[in-house]
């Protein structure tokens, strides 16, 4: 029996902390072992104190390593600042990133390999070599193409939106520069081409799912392939899981509501991308409207607490893939 090939899209710590489950739950199952690729957003990634950082990449290789700091939920655990110290000292960087030590040495190590010469996709398979994190990790796109904002005091980039402003400088619209001129990385269009099911994380719908979207290719891959694809609602009962998403939903008139979510993504049967959607049970009365949209959709528990709480999340989504469309 063939192995099951699965396909996540993600952003960065809500989508790794479900593959991590999903990965969990794979493994709990009698069988073939699963063969699971996880497409990254690429959108946060920017150039800082001459380093390449790429967030949400480094999310997922530290959650799926083992070697992530659970209580900040991103960078590495047992981290020191040293560095981030002394090049705030120096006036370099943004002194409001402040990344561990251990984290710039991961970007060290990638900005090197990409100065040798290699694309981001390879990079990134050689990083990920130092651990066995049990999928094969590739970002959208090689190219660079960064998230801006676009706000009444300029054009942020993402990162400078998110994390100095902490989103509270309201957003007009998020653009990606260059995007157009962008291809997906070697092997995505064929990953999800060739998947039995096609998972979006409950990743920010806006700037990760959003983002990887974005590159040409992509969208019309989820269209082409013969697998089903089901998402997973990152907000729950109004409000969001995690971090800020609903100011970047409200800046694209979506409300922060799971059902207006997978509205938003719109089922594949009128050229949107979703087949099936999950919502937590206190959002079960938007099953209806979704199913009269086209939409398959169920109502479980969709808090990820811990890592049985979030592998049984990624089981009804492998199941409610398996029912007939």
């Amino acid at each position: 029996m063939e192995p099951l090939r699965v396909v996540v899209l993600a952003g960065g710590v809500g989508g790794a902390r479900f593959v991590r489950g999903l990965r969990a739950h794979l493994r709990s199952l009698d069988g073939p072992s699963a063969d699971v690729t996880v497409v990254a957003n690429t959108g946060d990634d920017v150039w800082l104190a001459g380093l390449r950082v790429t967030p949400d990449l480094d999310s997922l290789l530290y959650t799926l390593a083992g070697v992530n700091d659970e209580t900040r939920g991103w960078g590495r655990a047992e981290e020191t600042e040293r560095v981030a110290g002394e090049l705030a000292a120096f006036g370099v960087g943004w002194p409001w990133f402040t990344l561990g030590d251990l984290d710039l040495g991961t970007c060290v190590a990638r900005t090197s390999m990409l100065r040798d010469g290699l694309p981001l996709s390879a990079a990134v398979q050689r990083l990920a070599a130092r651990w066995p994190i049990g999928v094969r990790l590739l970002p959208a796109t090689d190219d660079e193409v960064e998230t801006h904002v676009l706000t009444d005091e300029g054009e942020l980039h993402f990162e400078e939106w998110w994390v100095r402003t902490r989103a509270a400088l309201p957003a007009r619209a998020f653009v990606q520069p260059g995007v157009e001129a962008a291809r997906p990385a070697p092997g995505v269009v064929e990953a999800i081409r060739d998947a039995d099911v096609v998972l979006l994380a409950p990743s920010n719908p806006v700037v990760s799912i959003g983002t990887i979207l974005t590159i040409p290719g992509i969208r019309e891959a989820l269209a082409a392939t013969p697998a089903p694809v089901v998402g997973l609602s990152p907000v729950i009962g109004g409000s969001v899981v995690r971090g800020m998403a609903d100011a970047c939903l409200t800046a694209i008139g979506v409300a922060t509501d799971a059902g207006a979510i997978a509205q938003h993504y719109g089922p594949r049967s009128a050229g949107g991308v979703l087949d099936g959607w999950l919502v937590d049970e206190v959002d079960a009365a938007a099953l209806p409207a979704l199913a009269a949209a086209g939409i398959r959709a169920g109502a479980v528990p969709l808090w990820m607490t811990d890592d049985m709480a979030t592998a049984a999340m990624a089981a009804a989504a492998l199941r409610l893939a398996r029912e007939p469309r």
